[in-house]
């Protein structure tokens, strides 16, 4: 079988103290009380044979509620593929640009809840964003993304300031 596949985008600025990425937590009931390496950046799985950019553009728009900017896409920073722990391969691209964490509307999935209870309920995909330090998104992301920091650090070493 098949690992599954996600395509996500890393949204980061360039501060005075060094680049920020934003990151998202997820949202429902089992990540609700966890905080440090539950979060990840936006992103979704697609199906085989489909266009990972495309994929990455479409749950960047669906978790934060808005697509990144068209002169961002037309920029994106690839950051290669990693695997999670659990096999899913995560696809990511950069992307320089900036966003209000506060502003951010997730789309929703549904699961019966609580378990065995009948009771089907509605959960943001995501609950919230945040910007962070690269240190600090190395303690809050999860552990199988964590090379994705190290790859945008690479390639921003490669590119100068604009």
């Amino acid at each position: 079988m098949a690992a599954r596949q996600s395509a996500g985008i890393l949204l980061f600025r360039l501060d005075p103290d060094g680049p920020r990425v934003l990151l998202v937590h997820p949202g429902g009931p089992f990540w609700a009380r966890k905080d440090e390496g539950a979060w990840s950046i936006p992103k979704g799985e697609y199906e085989p044979g489909a266009d990972p950019r495309a994929a990455a553009l479409r749950e960047f728009e669906e978790e934060l509620g808005r697509p990144l900017a068209p002169a961002d896409a037309a920029r994106l920073i690839d950051l290669g593929t990693v695997r999670q722990p659990g096999g899913k391969l995560v696809t990511a691209w950069a992307a320089r640009g900036e966003l209000d964490p506060e502003t951010v509307i997730s789309n929703t999935f549904e699961i019966e809840w609580p378990p065995r209870s009948g009771r089907l309920r509605q959960f943001p995909e995501i609950d919230r964003a945040a910007w962070f330090t690269i240190e600090e998104a190395r303690v809050k992301l999860l552990r199988g993304q964590l090379p994705l920091l190290d790859a945008l650090l690479v390639r921003l070493s490669q590119v100068p300031d604009e």
